[in-house]
């Protein structure tokens, strides 16, 4: 595949990209060196090759900003001074999310919505957030100060739809604040469907509107099969999946384990795991809304029936904490799969649980000419 070129980044629109200069291989070689000098204490770890992506055309989901007025609105991002920059064509997103993405403009001064302005806090949308499915299915969201909008929309989205039956799942989430906050709590779904399918290896995971899922579906799906190849012949008795978002790790783990137990926070990602797991059947997986560290206190000591021996962790940039560290030190897990996205907080929490060593680590480059990157260490109880 040929090198990601952007004529924003190169007219100096938009610096989201800073590495896009860097040639690829650098950038991958670059990121496995960050990642084993963070870890360069532990002398046994065997580091396998790392994941690449490919280099444009890889995110699965558009955040834009929403500026302009309704007769010309644009989606993109915000300059220094607050103007908007239209980047509905932008390389990390393929054709088909372009044309949607030009086509939601049009929608937008069809139903006369009025962008949100910053600076004088009137208008009304503020994002539109678009996921893409595998399957060329998309979740559309509007992301707006009030409900006024909604009738309208409501209105003209049956002609819409007809015209873009590609969109599963319309909603429009509801975010009063003037502050830099994506989306709020309340969502309105305006379509029968309310989840989109995203089918990742062989497990057709189904998203709610306020679900996450990770951007870079190909390596999402290398993630779980790499955590499926390390755990397939242990057999776990009792796996925790802690900060399980829409249970992907529990989903494709459950095979090889006796019992599963997905642990997360957002109420909207533990009913899409549900829906996921009732869809295919699984009897021997349980997901809870919780709070991954008062769970895990909750449960602290605990042995035998109640107690994991395996512990999959997949948390925000924060890592887990050193209180979360300290439970699982303490756990009888033998076995921990740490993935993370940010390998600076992994190296600390690691710190917290020095019973636990690592033995193998991969990096997975889920965000090409950034920095960022995510990596899978697999950890084993000393004897």
């Amino acid at each position: 595949m040929l090198p990601m070129q952007c004529p924003h980044f190169d007219a100096g629109r938009c610096g989201s990209c800073a590495l896009i200069r860097t040639p690829y291989s650098q950038q991958l070689a670059d990121k496995v060196t960050h990642a084993q000098g963070l870890l360069a204490e532990y002398l046994d770890v065997e580091w396998l090759p790392a994941t690449p992506s490919a280099e444009h055309a890889f995110r699965n989901k558009a955040k834009m900003v929403v500026t302009g007025t309704a007769e010309h609105p644009v989606l993109g991002i915000l300059d220094a001074q607050q103007n908007g920059i239209d980047l509905h064509d932008c390389p990390l997103y393929n054709e088909p999310m372009h044309y949607l993405l030009e086509a939601i403009t049009a929608f937008i001064t069809r139903a006369n919505v009025q962008p949100y302005d910053l600076k004088t806090k009137r208008g009304e949308l503020k994002y539109v957030l678009v996921t893409q499915s595998p399957d060329d299915e998309y979740m559309v969201r509007f992301v707006s100060r009030s409900q006024e909008p909604v009738t309208r929309l409501r209105k003209h989205l049956p002609e819409f739809l007809e015209s873009h039956p590609q969109v599963a799942v319309f909603s429009v989430n509801i975010q009063p604040e003037h502050k830099a906050i994506l989306e709020g709590d309340h969502e309105i779904i305006l379509t029968e469907q309310h989840t989109l399918t995203m089918r990742v290896n062989d497990i057709p995971l189904h998203l709610r509107p306020q679900s996450f899922f990770q951007t870079n579906t190909d390596i999402a799906a290398a993630l779980y099969d790499q955590a499926r190849q390390w755990i397939a012949h242990e057999r776990p008795a009792h796996l925790w999946d802690l900060f399980c978002g829409v249970g992907g790790f529990a989903l494709h783990l459950s095979p090889f384990a006796d019992r599963v137990t997905g642990i997360e926070i957002s109420e909207d990602a533990i009913a899409s795991a549900d829906l996921t797991a009732e869809t295919l059947g699984i009897t021997n997986l349980h997901f809870d809304a919780l709070d991954a560290t008062a769970f895990s206190r909750e449960h602290s000591g605990t042995q035998g029936e109640g107690g994991p021996d395996m512990i999959v962790v997949n948390p925000p940039r924060g890592g887990i904490g050193q209180e979360l560290a300290g439970f699982i030190e303490a756990s009888p897990a033998h076995t921990v799969v740490y993935s993370s996205c940010n390998a600076v907080t992994l190296a600390k929490d690691l710190a917290h649980m020095p019973s636990l060593r690592p033995v193998a680590a991969r990096v997975l480059d889920m965000f090409p000419h950034t920095s960022h990157y995510e990596v899978i260490v697999l950890l084993k109880r000393a004897a």
